[in-house]
């Protein structure tokens, strides 16, 4: 199919391999009281619902008492979503110095996953020691819950037009009038960009990104009926996101920059690494220790506070 006969509107999007040659897609889902509500972040809180849900129905499985679980979620949520704008609009900064009230508006995207993740992590170690709770079988629950949560979050991308790659004759490659558009703005002669072409389709990254964090998750969640220490899902999470995502940002072309180096794909293959060498040297410690090692979920404070936290659940329903 001929790109250039496409014409495509603004927000029409085709995938010219496979003969689909204008879907429009909106970024705006519907409007309340005069305020547009964007499918970004619809499809975002949707991936965190269908995360949580999924986390707490494991909770018990990991030794954790879900009451506790649930006020540090809350924590992380909120610590995800300060840390996804912060490190994006950190990483973009010369387009919002001296606009304060930009950093604020996310409703047409602008969060970053890596950002997301670190700050839902920090703001989860704090609240973990207010509730003590114990931080690595959290954090191994969590990890599938992050992986379900971004597998269907990054179809927000989809709805926005973004988070695409180089040039492809692949069959699924995609591309749409608000893409053309981008491309013939940036690819200016000279830059990384310039031998971008509006007429050919793009990579959907966003696509490859999703189908590697809904292959984790399978892939995480089978490991973890077999794992060997606590903390062990959260490392194969780190591993698996990060060379999944070291490969994807290679492809994208609105990486975020720090000179000519893609920040998001160094921290993906430093992470990666770091997460391998962890997992051997932890594995390696358990086989040593033979079968002296125990799982949070089998010592006594984890049962006692499963235990007292079921006895008052109980007492709360007889007063009904």
């Amino acid at each position: 199919m001929d790109m250039t006969s496409l014409n495509l509107a603004e927000n029409e999007i085709a995938f010219p391999g496979l003969g689909i040659d204008g879907i429009t897609v909106n970024s705006v889902a519907f409007s309340l009281f005069g305020i547009d509500i964007a499918w970004y972040g619809i499809i975002i809180a949707a991936g965190m619902t269908l995360a949580i849900i999924f986390g707490l129905s494991q909770m018990k499985k990991f030794g954790i008492e879900p009451d506790r679980a649930t006020d540090v979620i809350i924590g992380g949520i909120i610590g995800g979503v300060i840390g996804a704008r912060a490190y994006y609009v950190i990483m973009n900064w010369q387009d919002y110095a001296g606009d304060w009230k930009s950093i604020f508006q996310t409703r047409n995207g602008g969060l970053a996953i890596y950002g997301g993740v670190i700050g839902a992590l920090l703001v989860g170690v704090v609240m973990c020691r207010i509730r003590k709770v114990r931080i690595l079988p959290l954090f191994d629950v969590a990890s599938m819950g992050f992986l379900i949560g971004q597998g269907i979050g990054r179809w927000g991308n989809f709805f926005n037009h973004e988070a695409f790659g180089t040039n492809t004759d692949l069959p699924w490659g995609m591309t749409s009038g608000r893409i053309q558009q981008w491309i013939a703005e940036n690819n200016e002669y000279g830059t990384a960009l310039a031998s971008l072409t509006p007429e050919r389709a793009v990579h959907p990254c966003f696509l490859y990104e999703s189908l590697w964090c809904l292959l984790g998750f399978a892939v995480l969640f089978i490991i973890s009926k077999h794992r060997k220490f606590d903390g062990q899902i959260f490392l194969c999470y780190i591993l698996w996101y990060g060379a999944g995502r070291a490969v994807i940002e290679g492809l994208r072309t609105d990486s975020l920059m720090v000179g000519s180096i893609r920040i998001s794909q160094l921290l993906a293959i430093v992470s990666a690494v770091a997460a391998l060498i962890l997992i051997c040297v932890f594995t390696s410690k358990v086989n040593r220790m033979g079968g002296e090692y125990v799982f949070y979920k089998d010592t006594e404070e984890s049962k006692k506070l499963i235990a007292e936290a079921e006895e008052q659940h109980t007492r709360e329903k007889t007063k009904k």
